[in-house]
C-alpha cells in the first residue's frame, strides 16, 4: 500500500522558529524519509518574503497573511481554503499544528473533499490551545469544528488532560510524545570543535575552552522565564567571570529582554544571536541547558538538549516533570524563582554528578522519544491505520 501524500499546515514557520515550528519541520523531513510525498503550508508574514521556498528539501508555500489584525487572519484562512481546494489532487491527508484558525479551515475542507485531517495540540496551560479557545474571539466555535477532525494528537499528559476536560471524544484523541533525532554520543573534543565553528560564524560567541556556556533555545518570550534567567545571571558571573549565556531564538519580547540585559550590565556575557535552523553545534558547545518556562507541553528544546547529553535545568511544571526526574535525569527548580534558578545553574556547573544525570537523560530520550517513532505514529493516523 503506497504511503499517503501529506500536507502539513502551520501558520508560523521558518524563519519564525519555536518548538511547534521545529516539530513540524522535523516531521516533514521524517515523513519524506519514510517515503511520503510531503509539502508544507504556512503564512507569509512579510511582504518581501518569497511565496515559495525549499526548507530541508521540503517544498513550502507561503499564503497571504496581511498584518492587519482580524483582516490578516481572514485573508490567511481564505488563502488556505483556496489552496487546499485547488490542489486537492496533490495530497491525501492534512496535518495541522495547533487547534486554531488553520485547523478550522482544514477540518471543513477535509470533510468536503474526503481527506483525513489530524490536528496537533502544541501547548498546555495558559498558552495552550484549549485555554486559547476560552479566550479568543470565535474560540469555542473553532473548538467545536476541531472536534470533527479524524484525530487530535496531544504530545504530553497535560495536553491530553486538557483535551478531555474540554470535551473532546476520547476515541479521537491520541497521545504521541514529541520526538527528536538521536545523535551519537559526543566527545569532549566535539565541544571544542563546536565552539570553534560557532565563533567563526558569530564573533560575539567566541569563548575560551574553560568558559562555562549556558544555553536556552526557543521563543524569546517572557513567559519562558527568560527575565528571571537573565536576573539570575549575575550570581553565575560571581563564580565564573568568563561564563556566557546564549538565548537562541526570536520572539515578541526580544527588546524587553535586551533592556533587562542592559539594566543589569551583563551585555558582555549574555547574547541573543537570533534563530538557528539547526542547534546541534550550539548544544554541543554548551555546558548546560536551561528551560525556565512558566508553562510547557512536551518541550522539543528540552528533548533536544537531553538527546545531546547536556545537563539540563527546567522549571518544575507538569510538562517538564514528564521528561525530567529531579536528581536522576536533571534538575527542576521552582517557577519564576530567580534565586533558586541561579543556585541551580551554579550547582549544575560545578557538580560532577551532572554528567551522570545527562547520561541517564540521553538513555531515556533514546528509548522513548525518537523522531522516527513519533513520525510513524502520526503516519498511522494520517493513513487511517490507527483509526
Amino acid at each position: 500500500m503506497p504511503q499517503p501524500r501529506i500536507v502539513l499546515v502551520t501558520r508560523r514557520f521558518w524563519p519564525l522558529v519555536g518548538g511547534a515550528e521545529m516539530v513540524m519541520a522535523n516531521l516533514a523531513v521524517e515523513f519524506r524519509d519514510l517515503g511520503c510525498d510531503t509539502q508544507l503550508l504556512t503564512a507569509k508574514w512579510e511582504s518581501q518574503w518569497p511565496n515559495e521556498i525549499i526548507h530541508r528539501d521540503i517544498p513550502v508555500s507561503r499564503l497571504s497573511n496581511p498584518r492587519q489584525r482580524g483582516w490578516g487572519t481572514y485573508k490567511y484562512m481564505h488563502a488556505l481554503a483556496k489552496w487546499l481546494k485547488t490542489n486537492k489532487d496533490s495530497y491525501d491527508a492534512i496535518l495541522v499544528s495547533m487547534l486554531k484558525h488553520d485547523a478550522y479551515v482544514a477540518v471543513r475542507i477535509g470533510q468536503q473533499l474526503g481527506k483525513r485531517v489530524v490536528l496537533r495540540v502544541e501547548g498546555a496551560g495558559e498558552t495552550g490551545d484549549c485555554n486559547w479557545h476560552t479566550n479568543a474571539r470565535f474560540g469555542m466555535k473553532i473548538r467545536k469544528r476541531c472536534m470533527l477532525s479524524d484525530h487530535v494528537v496531544g504530545p504530553s499528559d497535560a495536553t491530553m488532560d486538557e483535551l478531555t476536560e474540554a470535551g473532546f471524544d476520547a476515541s479521537r484523541t491520541v497521545h504521541i510524545p514529541n520526538g527528536v533525532g538521536i545523535p551519537e554520543t559526543a566527545s569532549s573534543q566535539a565541544r571544542i570543535e563546536a565552539r570553534q565553528i560557532i565563533a567563526e560564524a558569530n564573533y560575539d560567541l567566541t569563548t575560551m575552552e574553560s568558559s562555562r556556556i549556558v544555553v536556552y533555545t526557543g521563543r524569546l518570550d517572557k513567559k519562558k522565564g527568560l527575565v528571571e534567567l537573565i536576573r539570575s545571571w549575575p550570581s553565575v558571573l560571581e563564580n565564573w567571570a568568563d561564563s556566557q549565556l546564549w538565548l537562541i531564538g526570536e520572539g515578541p519580547d526580544r527588546d524587553l529582554l535586551y533592556q533587562e540585559i542592559k539594566d543589569l550590565e551583563v551585555r558582555s556575557s549574555v547574547f541573543m544571536p537570533g534563530a538557528f535552523d539547526d542547534v546541534t553545534d550550539l548544544l554541543r558547545a554548551a555546558n548546560l541547558f536551561v528551560l525556565p518556562s512558566y508553562t510547557e507541553g512536551l518541550s522539543l528544546s528540552l528533548l533536544e538538549a537531553m538527546a545531546h547529553q547536556i545537563p539540563v535545568i527546567a522549571s518544575d511544571i507538569p510538562g517538564n516533570r514528564q521528561l525530567v526526574t529531579h536528581g536522576r535525569t536533571g534538575r527542576l527548580v521552582p517557577v519564576a524563582d530567580v534565586t533558586a534558578l541561579g543556585n541551580g545553574i551554579i550547582n549544575a556547573l560545578q557538580d560532577d554528578h551532572s554528567a551522570v544525570m545527562a547520561a541517564a537523560a540521553y538513555s531515556d530520550v533514546k528509548n522513548k522519544y525518537s523522531i522516527r517513532q513519533m513520525a510513524q505514529s502520526h503516519l498511522s493516523l494520517l493513513s487511517g491505520d490507527g483509526a
